[in-house]
């Protein structure tokens, strides 16, 4: 994917949740991920990729 085609398709996803609102964008990313998941279809994949996102919010020393 070229950086033209992710910046499109993240674009794509925050409008969908800016359409449906922030009550319902937890779960459009819960279906969202699980349709990915099945999609990618690759257990140590998905695993990397949900530890590599939660990494960006664990505490930080100080915090």
């Amino acid at each position: 994917m070229t950086a033209s085609e992710l910046d499109a398709v993240y674009t794509r996803l925050c409008q969908a949740m800016t359409t449906l609102g922030e009550p319902a964008a937890t779960l459009f990313l819960a279906r969202f991920a699980l349709l990915a998941i099945t999609h990618i279809d690759d257990s140590s994949a998905v695993t990397r990729l949900i530890d590599d996102a939660a990494e960006a919010f664990e505490p930080t020393p100080g915090d």
